[in-house]
């Protein structure tokens, strides 16, 4: 079987760009977004959404720091740069074929 995602990605107010992946299943999936802010203070969020369901929250993390906020599933890790955040997803499984974004937010700590 096989497992998809899409990661809409905003570089600028309503403005999106998709990408679909197809992968095995116990593969490692890594999906991409980019980003620009000049703010100090960035929360980078991961969100999967299955069809004609709400979107479920994954995880945040802090853009300027290394520290992310645990999550209970394993399955999904998170790193991020200045310009960038890439959602890390083990073991890949048909049930996680899904829409995934993600999602910027900006200010104070």
């Amino acid at each position: 079987g096989a497992a998809w995602g899409s990661v809409p990605c905003s570089r600028a107010p309503q403005s999106w760009y998709w990408t679909e992946k197809t992968f095995k299943e116990g593969q490692t999936v890594k999906l991409s977004c980019s980003y620009s802010t000049n703010s100090e203070y960035v929360w980078l969020y991961w969100y999967r959404q299955y069809p004609n369901r709400e979107p479920e929250y994954l995880l945040h993390k802090n853009a300027r720091s290394a520290v992310g906020e645990p999550t209970s599933d394993h399955q999904f890790q998170s790193t991020a740069t200045r310009t960038s955040t890439e959602l890390t997803i083990t073991d890949v499984r048909l049930s996680d074929s899904a829409l995934y974004y993600c999602a910027l937010r900006v200010g104070a700590q």
